[in-house]
């Protein structure tokens, strides 16, 4: 018979192997095997693991409560309890919402971790305060907080790997919350020389989601759209918000590609979640939808809650759905609150939104500074390296000096047009070709290079061209559904069509059977 020991080892082993159910249920063993050997402790701690699962994977906060209930309960029995009341108070803050009753269990937590010596409970109660103070607005105290617990984990205070993949998962959550590409990056070369040194993974499904978004903001879209793809894997019979999670930044990644049928797909019955919002608007904002968009964007605005730079991407946004419907003054008014907001918050990424609207009104209304706005946003997009921003920047500021100096227009359009052909991003590269021809210059020096299909992409688009549904070609060649809807993203960015129309009327054009070539 297993010992509680034994059967708990085993429930981590099948933790790290994405086999959440077998870990549930490993767990549920060595609860049973710990409380046979007269180990409440060990029974607590089975108990409080399992409530954390049952919330993270699953999002059942009732099974979570009572499980955590559970394990309170066996503390009251354990002689050397202290320390796992403070990983209790951890889950316990889990379940609370962002505020003031989440930080004081965290700083409980944080205090009995320091009282007692553990590193693992001290950094993962930092670094979660850290989030939640991120989350508040407290942008440089939370990141601080964050810092100071990577260096431990970096330095080997900390060992215990789910510890390890939290605080990396807190990071990258703080990060993608307020667009702080610069520190993102210079954590995750740490994460990559972690993974070396100690052969140790940093980055768990969990935290997969945050970093794509991350990656898809430093314009770093091939790697966005592996993470994300993994972390939909992981999470396709798990938790349905984690789930929707993915959904909703591989949406946004797809609005900015151009993709605008995958992104509408993805983004199918996700209009009530507040990371959904940006990309839902933006998508209604590409098909000419703006009375939805703005009606979508000053809803999410009105929520309480609402981070300050989740708070910037929808503003900012705004402000070009106010101006694409001839609305000068709501456009100034929301540019307006943009600016009082980056004043409040300040940051590279706010500070260069804000330099954005203002900009564009200025253009729209032919009054102010339109490229003083414009070169200030050039400046802090590119502090915040975000490329893709850059480079839409650099187009308003090819509109903005095209009569004066026309030369400069060109330059500023071609390196905008460049940045988006790197990325395939074929509506802004579309916008900027066509301006480079308004101005006298080519749209494109050279067809676009393509990239050639793989054989399995020439298979999958044939079967596009008989009309087949992914299900219907997933069954044809034998491959799971989501797998023939990745070859069929693929194909739509190789061969920079939009849909799955225009690829059948591809596939059927192609002559002598040389797709893609």
């Amino acid at each position: 018979m297993q010992t509680g020991q034994s059967l708990e080892a085993e429930a981590r082993s099948l933790y790290m192997e994405v086999d959440y159910r077998g870990s549930i249920g490993a767990h549920e063993q060595a609860l049973v095997a710990y409380r046979e050997e007269g180990d409440s402790l060990g029974a607590a701690r089975a108990a409080r693991i399992l409530a954390w699962l049952h919330l993270n994977l699953y999002g059942d906060w009732a099974l979570a409560g009572g499980w955590l209930a559970r394990a309170e309960r066996l503390l009251e029995h354990a002689e050397q309890g202290t320390l796992e009341r403070g990983w209790v108070e951890v889950v316990r803050a889990i379940l609370e919402p962002q505020g003031e009753g989440r930080v004081r269990r965290l700083e409980m937590a944080l205090e009995l971790g320091r009282r007692l010596d553990d590193p693992e409970l001290e950094f993962a109660a930092l670094s979660r305060l850290g989030e939640s103070r991120v989350a508040a607005g407290r942008v440089k105290e939370g990141m601080e907080f964050l810092d100071e617990s990577l260096t431990a984990v970096c330095a080997g205070e900390v060992q215990d790997l789910e510890v390890v993949e939290s605080v990396f998962c807190e990071m990258f959550v703080a990060c993608e919350q307020v667009q702080d590409i610069a520190r993102a990056e210079q954590w995750l070369r740490a994460a990559d020389e972690l993974v070396q040194r100690r052969n140790q993974v940093a980055i768990g499904a969990f935290c997969r989601a945050h970093y794509g978004g991350i990656l898809t903001a430093a314009g770093r879209w091939d790697e966005a759209e592996a993470e994300l793809g993994e972390a939909a894997r992981v999470f396709k019979r798990s938790y349905e918000g984690s789930r929707a999670m993915v959904l909703a930044r591989l949406a946004d990644l797809r609005v900015r590609q151009g993709r605008l049928e995958e992104a509408a797909v993805l983004l199918e019955g996700l209009d009530h979640r507040a990371d959904a919002a940006r990309p839902l608007a933006a998508l209604h904002v590409a098909r000419g939808q703006t009375a939805l968009a703005r009606d979508l964007i000053e809803r999410n605005l009105a929520e309480p809650g609402m981070s300050a730079a989740g708070a910037g991407r929808l503003l900012t946004l705004l402000v070009d759905v106010c101006l694409a419907e001839g609305r000068l003054g709501d456009a100034a008014e929301s540019s307006e609150r943009l600016s009082r907001l980056a004043e409040r918050h300040p940051s590279p990424y706010l500070e260069a939104c804000a330099a954005l609207a203002k900009g564009r009104v200025c253009l729209a209304s032919g009054s102010g500074n339109a490229q003083a706005c414009l070169r200030e946003s050039l400046s802090a997009f590119s502090r915040a390296q975000m490329p893709v921003e850059l480079a839409q920047v650099r187009l308003e500021l090819a509109k903005a000096v095209a009569e004066e100096q026309p030369e400069v227009a060109v330059a500023e359009a071609k390196a905008a047009l460049d940045a988006f052909d790197r990325r395939r991003a074929s509506r802004d590269a579309d916008a900027a070709a066509a301006l480079l021809r308004s101005l006298g210059a080519p749209g494109r020096s050279a067809p676009r290079r393509r990239e050639p299909l793989t054989k399995r992409e020439s298979e999958v688009l044939e079967l596009l061209g008989l009309g087949l549904s992914n299900p219907e070609i997933a069954e044809r060649l034998v491959i799971s559904t989501k797998t023939a809807e990745h070859h069929v993203g693929h194909i739509l960015s190789k061969l920079n069509l939009r849909n799955r129309a225009e690829a059948a009327a591809y596939a059927t054009r192609a002559p002598g059977g040389k797709l893609g070539t």
